[in-house]
């Protein structure tokens, strides 16, 4: 299979990247942050999660955030939301495109949501349903699709069975999730070649963590495996919480330099998504986890 002639970024560096900060991110900084990506051309940018604050307080000011970004034209603003109570606070704030989450591992959906992965499945199923009746597009993660820090490794079927389940519900479209970063390019190309015997290809995006140094080669080998979409984070935000001191999220500017290298369209400038990483990663008073921009400091 050829490589995509372009592929669409979805940025999630102030939703997943920031979530797990300890330090209070003032929502000034989170709102330039957004803009500046959004200049850059991204045309997907996760903006926050109206989760319990009780859980993720870093995101308690999603709807500030959502009610001060400069939305642009034919940018989408997702936000993540786990009920309906979620999903209620997120239409009140204005948000047009949401995203649920589930998981391949049955431990992982029980330890990180508290429920099982076919009560996870109900609970979403009246979500989606809301959003589908109001035209709000729905986006589905699958977590663990290449391993899970309590399970070990994830079974293929397992991982097609949960896209196919979210596939029905309503997803436009799903992400499947190398959540500990321990996937392997043969690996992922076994997972999305069961995958897209449920789901179509072009309903699948590849959100991989760079745990062990494999991000890059791993979104190579899906690509090649008509993927088209990619999740990556400005500046490398978001470590591993199931690896101590481990990177996580797959770094924007490493992902951009790549595709340009192969001729891979996106629309993205790299130099504007590398001055949108220093800027974060300035207020964050650290470097950059993302070795390009780093080359490029």
């Amino acid at each position: 299979m050829r490589l995509p002639n372009s592929v669409k970024l979805v940025e999630v560096g102030p939703r997943d990247g920031l979530q797990n900060e300890p330090e209070t991110i003032p929502t000034d900084i989170k709102v330039e942050l957004i803009d500046r990506l959004s200049e850059a051309g991204l045309p997907v940018i996760e903006a926050g999660s109206f989760v319990s604050p009780k859980w993720v307080p870093q995101m308690a000011d999603t709807a500030q955030v959502l009610a001060r970004v400069r939305r642009q034209p034919g940018v989408g603003y997702p936000v993540l939301v786990p009920n309906m109570k979620g999903f209620d606070a997120a239409m009140q704030a204005g948000a047009t495109e949401i995203a649920i989450f589930a998981a391949a591992s049955e431990t992982f959906s029980r330890k990180n949501i508290n429920c099982s992965i076919a009560e996870s499945l109900e609970r979403f199923a009246p979500v989606c349903q809301a959003a589908l009746e109001r035209g709000v597009a729905v986006r589905g993660y699958v977590s663990c699709v290449l391993g899970c820090p309590y399970e070990g490794e994830i079974t293929p079927a397992a991982v097609a069975q949960v896209a196919a389940d979210l596939l029905v519900l309503g997803c436009n479209e799903i992400s499947l999730g190398d959540t500990i970063g321990v996937g392997t390019p043969a690996h992922a190309q076994a997972v999305v070649d069961a995958v897209a015997e449920r789901v179509p290809r072009d309903k699948l995006a590849a959100h991989f963590h760079d745990t062990y140094g494999q991000a890059l080669a791993n979104l190579l080998a899906v690509l090649e495996r008509g993927i088209a979409v990619i999740d990556a984070s400005v500046a490398g935000l978001g470590g591993c919480p199931y690896a101590e001191g481990a990177t996580g999220n797959v770094a924007s500017e490493d992902v951009l330099y790549m595709l340009n290298g192969l001729g891979i369209a996106s629309g993205v400038d790299l130099d504007s998504v590398t001055r949108a990483g220093r800027f974060v990663a300035t207020h964050l008073g650290r470097p950059p986890a993302s070795k390009v921009n780093r080359a490029l400091g």
